[in-house]
């Protein structure tokens, strides 16, 4: 009797097969989702910065005529970040949410651009969690910004 309860009292066995299903199950469960969300989470930061980035850059340069700014535009877009590209900026001249037009771009009327880029997330574990947006591709997500220059 005496060794068998020299083998219950000595589990230095047990421990060595514990470690292994911990491990497995601290990186399934908890770290590789919560890594998943982190980098979601850093890449919608840094989309968001670069559209803040991106209308800091074009406050200093309004277009010259808010009613024909294709040409500005196309200037303007080329100073996005090259990781968040800005495929389209919209001129929207006063409180109506309206495209810039003549009737509608007076001096006392606010001005906005209107521009937005698009984040793709490449999760590991939480796909079917995170990739849940409406565009063709469920985990691309677009973002809008919206700046008053007048």
């Amino acid at each position: 009797m005496s060794r068998w309860v020299s083998f219950l009292a000595d589990q230095r066995g047990a421990a060595a097969l514990e470690v292994p299903a911990i491990w497995l199950f601290l990186m399934l469960i908890i770290l590789l989702p919560l890594a998943d969300i982190a980098v979601a989470g850093f890449q919608f930061i840094s989309a968001r910065q670069a559209l803040r980035n991106f209308g800091q850059s074009i406050l200093y340069a309004p277009p010259p005529d808010v009613t024909n700014a294709s040409a500005w535009s196309s200037t303007a877009t080329a100073k996005a970040d090259s990781r968040y590209p800005i495929p389209s900026i919209q001129l929207i001249c006063g409180d109506s949410n309206a495209v810039c037009t003549s009737a509608n771009s007076g001096a006392d009327q606010p001005k906005y651009y209107v521009y937005s880029t698009t984040v793709t997330l490449t999760p590991i574990v939480t796909r079917t969690w995170l990739c849940n947006s409406t565009n063709t591709n469920p985990c691309s997500f677009t973002l809008s910004y919206s700046e008053r220059f007048q």
